[in-house]
């Protein structure tokens, strides 16, 4: 470590705190969205996670959770959107990507792997996710050539690790994943994706 003259207490104290409350704040707003991206203007302060409760308004508001409804863990993805050539066309088989982040309460962090059905499993302490075909809300994405953003209602999960009572899921700030144009004569094909997912738990 780089020698330093002595601060004064107060100073040091403040500093400390104002680190502290910035790792607090990272998942309580959509935290990793438009990282890869340089935005317009300053984002706001994000709120604590106490002060949050599930509607952030840049969040489209179709994608927003039922009221009872509680941010739970917010977690980046990359990876790709697998497709099959069906009937000419390409037709969606999976996804398969990594994902990293971190939970609200306590705040932590954590890694999961995304794939069919849809389903997150995390790869520390093997709770599982599905997510619901049925119960799914679509909102285009605002990048152009981009897979849509989603709302979607989970399936009762297992274990009691991070995905063990997640409700629903967001999938937002999309970029890339969408099918190739044109007909196909077979095969499949992976078109990189990345995307932010914020996951939901029902109010205790």
């Amino acid at each position: 470590m780089t020698p330093y003259a002595r601060r004064p207490a107060g100073k040091i104290t403040a500093a400390l705190g104002a680190l502290a409350f910035l790792s607090v704040a990272v998942p309580t707003g959509v935290s990793f969205a438009g990282t890869d991206r340089t935005p317009a203007v300053p984002a706001p302060p994000a709120a604590r996670p106490e002060q949050f409760h599930g509607v952030d308004p840049r969040v489209p508001a179709a994608l927003n959770p039922p009221a009872g409804h509680v941010l739970h863990a917010v977690l980046k993805a990359r990876g790709v959107q697998v497709y099959e050539c069906r009937a000419a066309a390409w037709t969606l088989l999976e996804p398969a990507a990594s994902l990293t982040g971190v939970t609200v309460h306590p705040v932590k962090k954590v890694s999961a792997l995304h794939f069919r059905g849809p389903s997150w499993q995390s790869d520390q302490d093997g709770s599982r996710l599905e997510g619901d075909p049925e119960g799914v809300v679509r909102v285009p994405s605002e990048q152009p050539g981009s897979i849509q953003q989603l709302r979607i209602t989970a399936k009762p999960g297992r274990g009691d690790g991070v995905f063990g009572k997640v409700t629903y899921v967001q999938r937002l700030d999309t970029v890339g994943g969408l099918a190739p144009a044109g007909s196909c004569a077979g095969g499949t094909t992976a078109v990189p994706y990345r995307a932010v997912y914020r996951f939901f738990v029902a109010k205790a």
